[in-house]
């Protein structure tokens, strides 16, 4: 390892212990879709990011759906004869069935357990479960304990309110050189689960941060909002302008083990599809693509027929595909803060190539123009250490014709767009190259459509 390497290696450790540590801070906070959890985590993450605190108003109309009421807990325990607490909310958050109804009754066992989750197959574990649109309550438990309760009479506590209030949801914006965006979402609904989503949450923030300290092209919009509703809420709320969004993400279970997945928008050739295709590729580690399904998190928002907007999703190993989705497991010891690290770093190499991402056109198209008067051809003959870089050049001279982006043109050559990138920008500095506009949407073309076949 290169003392280059090992200092970026460094730093990428202490960004992912950072990242960590923000997660620990918000890992005690009871979070559902609405209420004071979901505040608590927005004004935590306003502390970092200048990010812009909504509420709306329970009732309010999105598309098919409607903002319910506000739910709020204090307390909720399941406590036997002899007075001690056999289930208690206190002790951790997921005990609760998130958006239980008020309860406070006795009851024998044989009347409680149909309340109570659990899982057989991981008897440690508490699991997670909802009821946001169907007025029900419950409890988890593990399933260890679950079996220790004797029958007898049980004094049930839920101190819950369900009343009109509003749901909460954040957004940085920060504004670029264009008024087109880059969209980042992720979900802050889940109470004490880690992968899901305070992974999510933590790389966000640390990628707002970094991209409010540089010059942008784009303009980035940052959201964090409960899932499903948040997402439909916000497009609701916004339709006249998400035309604005030409590339997006949703950032979700990027914390563990596992390799990174991204699961293509529905159009599946978007810019930002092929972006992140190739920064994947040109890393040299184990990842997945996979193609867009109607499941999953915010993205099925996004990529609705109605929006089809160009918007991905990035994770790692994906959603019920490792037992300690939505239980206990899921804690800070699963999210390792290399993982964290590794995943920031991609979304990064992501946005700076979708920023780079320009059209050319050549200022000297009739043959080759000679490259070492202007410095830029090795000067002995037969010399192979700037082979790459030459081909680059020549990769871009061919192929600038105001037509493609420099990622059109590092797909057809194979090769990173870094080195692509900087072989335009070594041609721009001499003259031989002049930026064009972008068109409206620049799509991929085949390799006939280059005209370099």
């Amino acid at each position: 390892m290169t003392g280059a390497d090992s200092e970026e290696s460094s730093r990428g450790e202490e960004l992912g212990e950072a990242m960590h540590r923000f997660m620990a801070e918000l890992y005690p906070i009871c979070r559902s879709i609405t209420g004071g959890g979901v505040r608590e985590t927005l004004h935590a993450i306003q502390k970092r990011i200048p990010l812009q605190i909504y509420e709306v108003p329970s009732g309010t109309k999105a598309f098919d759906w409607t903002v319910p009421l506000e739910w709020n807990v204090t307390d909720a325990y399941v406590m036997n004869q002899a007075g001690k607490r056999v289930i208690d909310f206190k002790a951790h958050n997921l005990h609760l069935m998130s958006y239980s109804s008020p309860v406070r009754k006795k009851m024998p066992l044989a009347d409680l357990r149909p309340h109570l989750f659990t899982l057989p197959d991981h008897p440690e574990w508490i699991p997670y479960r909802t009821s946001y649109y169907k007025e029900s309550w419950g409890f988890c438990l593990r399933h260890a304990d679950f079996e220790r309760l004797p029958e007898e009479e049980y004094e049930v506590v839920i101190d819950s309110r369900l009343q009109p209030g509003s749901l909460t949801y954040g957004e940085a914006y920060l504004p670029g050189e264009s008024s087109d965006e880059i969209l980042i979402s992720c979900h802050v609904c889940h109470p004490s689960l880690c992968n899901d989503n305070l992974s999510g949450i933590a790389v966000a923030v640390k990628l707002a941060e970094t991209m409010a300290a540089r010059q942008r092209r784009y303009s980035y919009r940052f959201l964090f909002i409960p899932g499903t509703i948040g997402s439909i809420t916000w497009l609701a709320q916004n339709e006249q302008t998400v035309s604005r969004i030409k590339h997006g993400l949703v950032l979700t279970g990027v914390g563990d083990a596992g390799r990174i997945t991204y699961k293509k928008s529905r159009q599946g050739n978007a810019e930002v599809d092929r972006a992140m295709a190739h920064v994947l590729k040109h890393v040299e580690e184990a990842f997945t693509l996979i193609d867009f399904f109607p499941y999953g998190y915010d993205e099925r928002q996004y990529c609705s027929p109605g929006f089809d907007l160009p918007v991905g999703c990035f994770m790692r190993t994906p959603h019920g595909h490792y037992p300690e989705y939505h239980s206990s497991a899921d804690n800070l010891d699963f999210v390792k803060p290399d993982s964290l690290a590794q995943s920031y770093a991609q979304c990064l190499r992501l946005f700076e190539l979708l920023e780079g991402n320009r059209i050319y056109v050549n200022q000297n198209p009739k043959c080759e123009p000679q490259l070492g008067r202007r410095g830029l051809y090795r000067t002995v003959a037969g010399q192979q250490e700037k082979q790459w870089t030459e081909l680059a050049l020549f990769w871009v001279l061919n192929a600038s014709d105001g037509r493609h982006t420099l990622l059109d043109i590092a797909e057809r050559a194979d090769l990173s767009f870094d080195k692509i990138q900087s072989a335009a920008e070594a041609l721009l500095e001499v003259g031989l190259l002049k930026e064009c506009p972008r068109p409206e949407s620049t799509q991929w073309r085949s390799d006939h459509e280059y005209g370099l076949l």
